[in-house]
């Protein structure tokens, strides 16, 4: 069971008092760039938010997965909705970004999700379909590659898929992909539990709830 918790471009807790009040508890946090090394030194589980898909060059505003793993990163989150929506992210670029990251031996969260247009337009699956399977064509089912399904139409909303939808969607992707599959969307301390207990739901991606300490504790206690 993983749960990954989001900070966006926010600094988000202090990573040793996050690490102390985590314990043993399972976790990954994705920081900013900028608390990275921060929150690699103070023992946390810890993911970039974004990676490219070259080693060096002239990308500016990049990074690439040997900086990552001279931090002591130990992943990264590939393809998520906000990257998609406001950085024209494709299907191929985030293929391209998680497959460079695997082969550099970073664990890979690969974010995938429809938005509230197709899902009642009724094409979530097609859109599942080719989001996953752009990433798997390339990728394949890597022992260091899970899924993130993210509908879109319940990130920052305050709105959450139903459990039932959630597995839904799991089941869908697993069977293109079989790999583990993480819900995202507005995941708090209430509805943890019961999403974590749908039998294709592997773990949760969490965004807001995991800038309150108290809060993300409890869904990662909720994850073990």
């Amino acid at each position: 069971m993983i749960v990954a918790g989001n900070w966006k471009m926010f600094d988000g807790p202090d990573p040793r008092a996050l690490r102390s009040a985590l314990g043993d508890l399972p976790h990954v946090v994705a920081p900013p760039y900028t608390r990275l090394r921060e929150c690699v030194e103070a023992g946390l589980t810890t993911y970039a938010q974004n990676v490219h898909w070259e080693n060096e060059g002239a990308f500016t505003g990049e990074i690439s997965p040997p900086m990552l793993r001279s931090l002591g990163v130990t992943g990264a989150i590939v393809g998520h909705s906000e990257r998609r929506l406001y950085f024209g992210e494709t299907d191929l670029a985030v293929a391209r970004r998680a497959h460079a990251a695997l082969q550099a031996g970073l664990g890979v969260i690969a974010c995938v999700g429809e938005n509230w247009e197709q899902r009642e337009s009724g094409d979530t699956e097609t859109v599942l379909r080719v989001q996953v399977e752009s990433v798997g064509d390339l990728c394949g089912a890597h022992d260091d590659l899970v899924i993130a399904y993210e509908p879109v139409w319940a990130i920052g909303t305050g709105k959450t898929a139903t459990p039932e939808l959630a597995q839904e969607a799991h089941a869908f992707i697993k069977s293109l992909l079989d790999l583990p599959v993480l819900y995202g969307g507005s995941v708090k301390p209430e509805n943890a539990a019961e999403l974590l207990a749908q039998p294709d739901v592997d773990g949760v991606l969490v965004g807001g709830a995991s800038l309150d300490i108290d809060s993300f504790v409890a869904i990662c206690r909720a994850g073990s």
